[in-house]
């Protein structure tokens, strides 16, 4: 396998990575997947419903199986869960089977993007925001080594972006 012809979006919930990811796979002319997606397909129910039943260890045991599942195809662009970057064997295989983007946003982007969303189990705190800012500062670090290269997506367009992506693979 051509290790740069799958593409990696990793970043927070509400980075950017789903949207991002489609408009890339159309430009580049790949399959997009979204791990996520591909969880709630395989499983038949939504990732709040896996989090109540096996909680956030037994959602993160099947997003690994998916990850190692979807890095060995070739020519796709895939977007992962915010928290699959946790897992030392889902930074392997990111790292080692294709090139690995960090779509950045601030705390205040992610919060305005993410606020009002109830399909995301980690936010349905009394304060958002600050569950936000600590999920950032711990995977932060993680996102930024595991990446090949970071984007900035705050106040872009995802058309901006997508042209960044094609602009840093084009060069590499």
């Amino acid at each position: 396998m051509n290790q740069a012809s799958n593409i990696f979006l990793v970043g927070s919930m509400g980075a950017g990575k789903t949207s991002v990811g489609k408009q890339l796979a159309k430009a580049l002319k790949r399959d997009f997947i979204d791990s996520d997606t591909e969880i709630e397909d395989r499983t038949g129910v939504n990732i709040p419903t896996i989090f109540d039943i096996e909680g956030e260890a037994g959602f993160r045991a099947r997003e690994s199986q998916v990850i190692d599942d979807l890095t060995q195809q070739d020519k796709i662009v895939l977007a992962t869960g915010g928290g699959a970057v946790l897992d030392p064997q889902n930074q392997k295989a990111l790292q080692s089977r294709g090139i690995v983007f960090y779509l950045y946003a601030s705390i205040d982007q992610l919060f305005q993007r993410t606020h009002r969303d109830r399909n995301r189990p980690l936010l349905q705190t009394d304060n958002p925001k600050q569950k936000i800012t600590e999920l950032l500062e711990l995977r932060d670090p993680i996102y930024r080594s595991v990446a090949d290269f970071v984007i900035e997506t705050d106040g872009q367009t995802v058309r901006k972006v997508v042209d960044e992506i094609q602009r840093c693979l084009e060069q590499n």
